[in-house]
């Protein structure tokens, strides 16, 4: 004690921590408050799930939810059953129900009930998934779900990786290790050179300005009617780029674009980038997990021979939003850029076990791998293998049925997403965008299905994309139904 400090007193110490332990009692339910916490809220999940196929894919409503902002945080708390019912009908009722099996927009997420279980005990449990030291058992689960993946795609032994919240992150961390890997700095960003196509997810960009790197010389590599790169016009802007001077160092290709599917030729551009000692970076965030199907093995040859890949399992392995995996070929790379020490952490630092803290910006990390680790343990690969291969077929179906009626198709779908407009002949492109938009317009307030758009050069293209858990083949019956009676609202409309 010092002169400066305030008089102790045990008596009013003791009362004091004995009534706010009393005030803070309620953080702490016994067993018959945590059951009739638990009833209602496991009763208002079922009664979603027994609506789910009747519910909305889309709904939408006036208000939004904002009656949800009408009964702010307050001092005290209230009843289950009130939070309940705002939580439905504010929170799950309107807008995008990503759990639908009409959920066939941009790339659908998952949620398959036993991860929603995994996280329950991810929750309760409370385990700190980021430091070896004190969480073994979750790192080591960690590290099986990665060995896994790592196995899939054909990553070496000394391959390491992460479970990041989804591919955003994950594509950031492995740009920043290959920008580590290769020496870009402050002093030579400029000369850098990274080469993409236009179709790469803006998610690349964005982690590109992020690691510093905005200043980077950026070539959007050509492609071809597929939407693919052309290995071609990517060996020669390589060519013209160090003979200007320049460092061409980062080749991103794609697995599974989200516009159109399309996978690039992963074998010819890997050779390519190892020819000009270039690192291969490829974002499979879509479309990784079809290497569990023969299909999906043959389409993405060549992926083994990247230095870095993203996969995210709550696209094609059906998991709820909020994971996505990060691997790198060389274990020391992702290190470097990644491991840290601080002073207080001493006692950690003794094991030689890599923590995902060592391999990404994470330090407080959830443990989010018990989501993947549960259902693959307890059903095994086989259903997830025969979902995706069921994915790839109503792709084809749709693209089938679709062209019967009188729509424009894109390519052959690489994987299981069609894009298709509605442009007869002696259309002109403005007329068939307006068309198109009043069509997505349409499927969107009718609600029974939701379908997404997008441009493709300067047309205004539908996308269908077959990926949830619950798509099955009536669901997309009912797409095709739903877009007949769009278009006929929507050719009203024009005539």
């Amino acid at each position: 004690m010092t002169a400066n400090d305030p008089p102790f007193d045990l008596a009013e110490t003791l009362t004091r921590l004995a009534r706010l332990e009393r005030a803070a009692r309620p953080l702490e339910p016994g067993a018959t408050r945590r059951r009739r916490l638990r009833d209602p809220v496991v009763a208002s999940a079922e009664k979603f799930l027994r609506r789910i196929d009747t519910l909305k894919a889309f709904a939408d409503t006036e208000d939004k939810g904002a009656r949800l902002l009408e009964s702010p945080i307050s001092e005290s708390g209230l009843p289950i059953g009130a939070v309940l019912e705002s939580f439905e009908r504010d929170v799950v009722t309107p807008g995008l129900n990503p759990a639908s099996a009409g959920h066939l927009a941009y790339v659908p997420g998952g949620g398959i009930y036993h991860s929603a279980l995994g996280d329950y005990l991810a929750a309760v449990t409370n385990k700190y998934a980021g430091i070896f030291f004190t969480g073994p058992g979750p790192v080591r689960m960690e590290h099986q779900l990665i060995r896994w993946v790592a196995d899939l795609v054909g990553y070496p032994a000394g391959a390491t990786g992460n479970l990041a919240s989804g591919g955003s992150i994950a594509n950031l961390i492995a740009i920043c290790t290959a920008r580590d890997a290769h020496g870009v700095g402050a002093e030579s960003v400029r000369r850098a050179v990274v080469y993409l196509t236009n179709q790469a997810h803006h998610c690349i960009e964005k982690a590109l300005r992020i690691a510093g790197l905005a200043a980077a010389q950026v070539r959007q590599v050509p492609v071809d009617d597929s939407f693919r790169m052309r290995p071609d016009a990517l060996a020669a802007a390589i060519e013209a780029d160090r003979s200007a001077g320049l460092t061409p160092w980062l080749v991103i290709a794609a697995a599974g674009t989200t516009d159109t599917g399309a996978v690039d030729p992963l074998a010819a551009i890997g050779e390519i980038a190892k020819r000009h000692r270039c690192w291969f970076h490829v974002d499979a965030a879509y479309g990784g997990f079809f290497a569990l199907t023969e299909y999906g093995r043959d389409a993405l040859a060549g992926i083994e021979t990247s230095d870095s890949i993203v996969l995210d399992p709550h696209k094609s392995l059906f998991l709820p939003y909020g994971i996505g995996v990060v691997l790198v070929r060389d274990s020391h790379a992702v290190m470097a850029t990644h491991h840290y020490f601080a002073n207080y952490m001493q006692d950690a630092a003794r094991e030689t076990e890599i923590s995902p803290a060592d391999v990404s910006p994470e330090l407080t990390k959830h443990f989010r791998a018990v989501r993947m680790w549960l259902p693959l343990k307890l059903l095994g690969v086989a259903p997830f293998r025969a979902a995706l291969d069921e994915k790839l077929l109503l792709a084809r179906y749709f693209r089938a049925k679709i062209a019967e009626r009188g729509f424009e198709v894109g390519p052959p779908p690489d994987l299981s997403i069609v894009t298709f407009r509605w442009a007869p002949a002696g259309t002109t492109t403005e007329e068939a965008n307006r068309v198109n938009q009043r069509i997505v317009d349409h499927v969107r307030r009718d609600g029974r299905v939701f379908l997404s758009s997008t441009m493709l050069e300067d047309r205004f293209t539908l996308r269908l994309v077959a990926l949830a858990f619950r798509t099955h083949r009536r669901t997309i019956d009912r797409a095709l139904t739903v877009l007949d009676e769009a278009v006929d609202a929507a050719t009203r409309v024009a005539r």
